[in-house]
């Protein structure tokens, strides 16, 4: 997959490309919505004989035009989204800055920009996508232009409810973890290093893996849960009981939220290990116990519930 990352302005002239098909989006997530308009593209390319595009923006939007709800953790930060459209054999990958700039373009000169110059024959989108100035630019204004196709793709619902990064970022926030994972299509997943923790694990009986996300994430409320782990250099996945949180049993004012791994028959130094996390179930909130033996048997019953959990992954 050959990446182009574009600002405004740009010189296109260089790029050289085949006529493509691109679906366009912002796609953090990549979540079952996005996979029907990635799809969408994809059939269209084969149909057409055309490249297979995909058009996406760093950062979110927000930064530039939401000061109050800017969104700076992601489902898929920018270099695991692009891994993951890497494995889609996406043949191009136009990652376009998000500034001021970009979004004060009318969006007639948007499209001759970053499309008409671009060599795109077939725009796919979903149903509510905007570009250009003041979001004036849809579906609509797309589809007349004659330089090229457009096909909007209609939403994807789970029930009554529309499949949106937002609705899984808001499940996540509130301990609904199987929920997100379902209209995910996938359990989530944070990749990360295995850092030095404060040790305490090992002294109670239940040594943990420390991770520190490599990205930028949006983490899972505060609480425990069964998860699964992966070594990057490995192709075995381990099962574990995770906590992340701030450990109010031992800090009563701490802010950084942590993500401790206790993984099932497991005796190895993994420390400097790229690893990724899958949360699978959620099972319980991260509360204060009033000592070491209240909470070594709360982790107890968390582990066996995990195991049970996790039983048939």
């Amino acid at each position: 997959m050959k990446i182009y990352r574009l600002h405004y302005p740009h010189d296109q002239q260089e790029l050289n490309l085949e006529p493509s098909a691109v679906a366009v989006g912002f796609f953090d997530g990549l979540h079952r919505g996005h996979e029907d308009v990635i799809g969408r593209m994809e059939d269209i390319a084969e149909a057409e004989g055309l490249k297979k595009a995909v058009m996406t923006f760093d950062p979110h939007p927000s930064v530039v035009l939401s000061p109050k709800k800017q969104r700076t953790t992601y489902l898929t930060p920018l270099d695991i989204k692009l891994e993951m459209l890497e494995e889609k054999r996406i043949d191009y990958c136009f990652v376009i800055n998000f500034s001021s700039a970009l979004a004060g373009l009318e969006p007639d000169f948007f499209v001759d920009q970053y499309i008409v110059r671009m060599n795109v024959r077939e725009v796919v989108a979903g149903f509510d996508f905007t570009y250009g100035r003041y979001g004036r630019g849809t579906i609509d204004t797309l589809k007349a232009h004659d330089e090229f196709n457009t096909t909007g793709v209609e939403k994807i619902t789970e029930g009554e409810e529309k499949i949106s990064t937002t609705r899984i970022r808001e499940a996540l926030a509130k301990n609904e973890l199987e929920h997100a994972n379902l209209i995910l299509g996938r359990p989530y997943e944070v990749k990360g290093v295995v850092v030095q923790g404060e040790k305490r694990g090992r002294t109670i009986g239940f040594p943990t893996a420390n991770i520190e996300p490599e990205y930028r994430y949006h983490l899972p409320a505060k609480g425990v849960y069964a998860v699964t782990l992966r070594l990057d250099n490995e192709d075995r996945v381990y099962s574990g009981v995770c906590n992340v949180g701030v450990k109010p049993t031992f800090h009563d004012n701490l802010e950084r939220v942590s993500i401790e791994v206790h993984l099932f028959d497991f005796d190895r130094s993994i420390y400097g290990e790229n690893v990724t996390v899958y949360w699978h179930h959620f099972i319980r909130r991260e509360q204060k116990f009033s000592g070491i033996d209240e909470l070594t048997g709360q982790i107890a019953k968390d582990k066996q519930k995990a195991v049970e959990l996790l039983e048939n992954i």
